[in-house]
C-alpha cells in the first residue's frame, strides 16, 4: 500500500495520535504528552499520513548524540505496508544529520516482527530489561545502531 508520506508531527495531528496510542500500547501517551514535544528542542516526532489521515507515527529524542527512539506506532489496519520502516529510517535520517553516535529503543521481547524490521534496519541487541512492560508483563530487548565505529561496545 502505497500513497502515504511521513511529515514532522504537527498540532493537528494531536487528536489522532492520542487515539492511535490508546489503540496501540496499554500504557499510551496523552495528548498533552504528545503536545510538549512540539516545542522540545531534544524532540523528533513524524507522523505517516494517508489520505489527510494519521496512520504511524514514531518519535525520539537526541542529546549530546545519543538518541532514543520513544515509540513507533501504527494503525493495525496499515501494518506490514512498510510505513514503519519509513518512520524508523526518517528518524535515523534525522540523528545522522545531527551527528548523533547512535541511535537505540526498546521493544517487547516477544514482538517478532518488530525486532525483525530493527535487525534488518542495522539495530542489534545490546541487553534486556526485565520486566519493563507492565500489561502484559514482559521483558524489554534493548537495540541499538551506532553510527560510530567508535562508539560500539
Amino acid at each position: 500500500m502505497i500513497g502515504w508520506n511521513i511529515v514532522p508531527m504537527r498540532e493537528e495531528h494531536l487528536d489522532a495520535l492520542t487515539a492511535l496510542d490508546a489503540l496501540c500500547f496499554s500504557d499510551p501517551w496523552t495528548r498533552d504528552g504528545l503536545k510538549a514535544e512540539l516545542s522540545s528542542d531534544t524532540a523528533c516526532f513524524a507522523v505517516a499520513e494517508q489520505d489527510g489521515i494519521a496512520v504511524g507515527c514514531a518519535g525520539m529524542h537526541c542529546i549530546c548524540g545519543e538518541c532514543y527512539i520513544d515509540k513507533v506506532a501504527i494503525h493495525p489496519d496499515y501494518r506490514r505496508n512498510g510505513i514503519a520502516q519509513a518512520l524508523v529510517q526518517y528518524l535515523i535520517d534525522y540523528a545522522i544529520k545531527r551527528n548523533g553516535e547512535f541511535i537505540t529503543l526498546e521493544v517487547r521481547e516477544g514482538n517478532a516482527p518488530a525486532i525483525a524490521l530493527y535487525s534488518k534496519m542495522g539495530f542489534q541487541p545490546v541487553g534486556v530489561r526485565p520486566d519493563f512492560y507492565a500489561d502484559p508483563k514482559e521483558n524489554a530487548l534493548l537495540m541499538t545502531r551506532y553510527f560510530n565505529s567508535r562508539t560500539k561496545l
